[in-house]
């Protein structure tokens, strides 16, 4: 029996698709690149824009005629089986009338298996791509709610990897000759907060006045720097908002972490940002930008960027410009805002900035961050 996945969005579904992949090789299973040998087609799917969702369809659509009778079509594999998993099953199981995974399966009928990706578990050890390069998830899920985002949806409230299953998987890594570890979560600066039996002290983070986020991060990045082997640690994706002054120390302090930091900053307008429930403004933003820059020597920075979320006007859009100009992001990953189902945006907010507005926004961000980078020979 062989097994294909097709993976869409992130590096946490890149990640899920590793242990997938072990998953289906437990069970007897050998991979194969091509999509034709294959027993069972796994797709591991992406929520986060609507364009990541149609892909899906139209890969399912495409991977039913496989499944037509040979006296229509040429080759079949009649023993073919389609199994859907990731972000749309996520939202599909969680949200409760049954509405979203009835509609599912009307959309895909050829579809033989849905699969919530907590099922696969870390019960093996990942099947990687890559033989010096780690992907290791320390969070599922996110507790922030951004009006905008559907992964609390998709993924759940935010679970931490315990600190010792990290060491021991970042320990064997290095056993095996692996030099480079990249820590994956939706939120990492906030990782440990719901680890209440660790003994480790957390770092409480200032927010809106007072301590309120309880974070194991800076203490979990410098233990894998004690860690023999390990040559580079990189980590993504961090809220600026709970970006603590440890954590700035922590990597300031370790040459092995990775100089470059993504931080999203979605928009340049306060208002905007208000409205996004993003927990900072525009000055604050800028303010650790120089503090990561001011402490952290070589540091480069990119970002992602919303362009056209709702109600957004011109001289909004024009905001977010000029903090870019201002930070100098080395990279930027620009999207035009895509309506959410069950997002406290599709709720509330109108999407009312039109297409072509949205692409005229999109291609001047492109051109000023990425393009320019790209042509100066400074693009990561």
């Amino acid at each position: 029996m062989k097994y294909h996945i097709v993976t869409f969005g992130c590096a946490a579904n890149e990640a899920d698709s590793e242990r997938i992949a072990s998953y289906y090789q437990s069970r007897g299973f050998t991979k194969t690149k091509s999509i034709q040998d294959a027993d069972d087609i796994i797709i591991n799917t992406c929520m986060i824009r609507e364009k990541a969702e149609h892909r899906v369809y139209g890969l399912v659509h495409n991977l039913e005629k496989l499944k037509i009778p040979a006296r229509r079509r040429g080759r079949v594999n009649c023993k073919l089986k389609i199994i859907v998993t990731g972000c749309m099953v996520g939202m599909a199981v969680r949200e409760k009338t049954g509405k979203m995974l009835a509609l599912l399966k009307k959309r895909m009928p050829a579809v033989d298996e849905f699969l919530p990706i907590e099922e696969v578990g870390f019960d093996h050890a990942p099947v990687r791509s890559d033989s010096k390069r780690a992907l290791i998830p320390i969070t599922n899920g996110c507790n922030n709610f951004c009006t905008f985002c559907v992964v609390p949806f998709t993924r759940g409230r935010e679970i931490s990897r315990p600190v010792e299953d990290i060491l021991a998987e970042c320990k064997a890594l290095a056993a095996q000759g692996y030099t480079q570890v990249t820590l994956v979560g939706q939120n990492v600066n906030s990782y440990g907060s719901d680890l209440k039996q660790d003994t480790r002290k957390p770092v409480y983070v200032k927010h809106l006045g007072r301590l309120r986020i309880p974070t194991l991060f800076p203490a979990l990045l410098e233990e894998i720097c004690r860690i023999k082997g390990i040559e580079t640690i990189d980590f993504i994706s961090s809220n600026p908002w709970d970006f603590s002054d440890e954590l700035i120390d922590v990597i300031a302090q370790n040459g092995n972490i990775s100089r470059h930091i993504h931080l999203p900053v979605q928009s340049g307008d306060n208002a905007i940002l208000k409205r996004m429930n993003r927990w900072y403004t525009r000055e604050e933003y800028l303010s650790l930008v120089e503090k990561l820059r001011k402490n952290i020597s070589g540091v480069t920075i990119s970002t992602d960027i919303i362009v056209g979320f709702c109600g957004e006007t011109k001289r909004q859009f024009n905001n977010t410009v000029s903090l870019a100009k201002k930070v100098g992001f080395s990279k930027a990953y620009v999207a035009m805002y895509s309506d959410r189902p069950m997002t406290a945006a599709h709720k509330v907010y109108q999407d009312d900035v039109p297409y072509e507005e949205k692409k005229r926004r999109w291609a001047i961000l492109e051109e000023l961050i990425n393009k320019s980078n790209l042509k100066n020979g400074t693009y990561e």
